[in-house]
């Protein structure tokens, strides 16, 4: 049988990129979105809500995938709505794709969320793990959608037959707008108002992320990790961290990000300096700057996910993760982190996103 992709969330970081590799590889590529996805050539755009049954069975008759690749999910004011929210976009999912008896594979994309905890106790005393994170590592005692996420798809699998695979990100870096998690165009359009206003490029964040060892993940070498655990078998019924392969510490990239937007880079001083309160009132100031230089995106939520970037800056631990099990099974693919950062900025400006 040949290899059919349905990728959920193709407009997304993770599933736009995702899609252009397997189209690249020769697959045929279904694009499922509540607004599809139309700017990928080759991608066949499905337009659907996972939260609407009657919507997914009609979106998806005549498509018979044989790879399911669940990159999307949907931000909610409580823990216990992204439980029950983002469960029932899976199992909607899998249920109307059980009918059809095509599924060789799911692939589940959650995150470090699952060591970490869910936003409501995110890197919170007593619920700290042990770095560099490891598969292995037991869920936390607290409610989480990532956990939900994965009960479905094992109880899917088990019900279809299917193999599955979890991937869990760090950071993920790549280009997308309107994305609810996107720390490299925040940083991106941060500094552009830097830029332009002449403030400072103060970090945001915490003493232990400043001075840490981290690691991100680059939403290419995300896809080529999705695609290559899905087409070997030795990989296949497991969870996997996936990273680019190498560490970094904030207090090096800082200064070299603030280097390629012309910006005084000001490190951790004293406290946490939240960007979402450093950004709170730059919504015009993007609007002069799109106007000016022509760009593609006027509003700048569209394009800054501060609140998040906060999250991820502000934990009070340095935070690693351990590759090793993808790479005992083949997987070495590997991207320098410092080129992530400037190649996606190059792409922002090629896009007119950013100028």
């Amino acid at each position: 049988m040949s290899k059919i992709a349905l990728v959920v969330g193709a407009s997304g970081i993770t599933g736009s990129n995702l899609a252009e590799s397997l189209i690249s590889k020769g697959w045929k590529t279904y694009g499922l979105s509540r607004t599809p996805n139309t700017e990928i050539e080759k991608l066949n755009p499905v337009a659907a809500d996972l939260l609407d049954i009657i919507s997914l069975k009609q979106a998806l008759a005549n498509i018979a995938p044989t790879h399911v690749y669940i990159t999307t999910w949907m931000r909610n004011d409580t823990e216990a709505e992204n439980i029950r929210v983002n469960s029932l976009m899976v199992r909607n999912l899998l249920d109307v794709l059980s009918e059809k008896g095509s599924v060789e594979h799911v692939a589940l994309v959650t995150g470090l969320k699952h060591y970490l905890g869910p936003f409501e106790a995110y890197a919170k005393e007593g619920f700290l793990p042990e770095t560099p994170l490891r598969e292995e590592h037991p869920r936390l005692d607290l409610e989480n959608f990532y956990y939900a996420q994965e009960d479905e798809v094992y109880a899917a699998a088990a019900r279809d037959g299917f193999t599955w695979s979890i991937h869990r990100p760090h950071t993920v870096i790549g280009k997308a707008v309107g994305n609810a998690m996107n720390l490299g165009t925040t940083l991106a359009a941060y500094a552009t108002i830097c830029k332009k206003t002449g403030r400072p490029f103060k970090w945001p964040g915490s003493a232990a992320q400043w001075n840490g060892i981290s690691d991100v993940t680059d939403a290419r070498i995300l896809a080529e990790h999705l695609i290559w655990v899905s087409t070997t078998d030795a990989a296949r019924n497991e969870a996997f961290n996936v990273v680019n392969g190498d560490v970094f510490r904030w207090s090096r990239l800082w200064k070299r990000i603030a280097a390629y937007f012309g910006v005084e880079p000001i490190g951790f001083k004293d406290k946490i300096r939240p960007l979402e309160l450093e950004m709170n009132n730059d919504s015009d100031t993007w609007k002069q700057i799109a106007e000016k230089y022509q760009l593609r995106e006027k509003e700048l939520s569209r394009l800054a996910s501060a609140w998040h970037t906060d999250l991820d800056l502000g934990r009070p631990i340095e935070v690693m993760t351990d590759m090793s099990k993808s790479r005992k099974l083949g997987f070495t693919i590997f991207q320098d982190t410092e080129e992530s950062f400037f190649e996606l900025f190059e792409k922002l400006s090629a896009a007119h996103l950013i100028p």
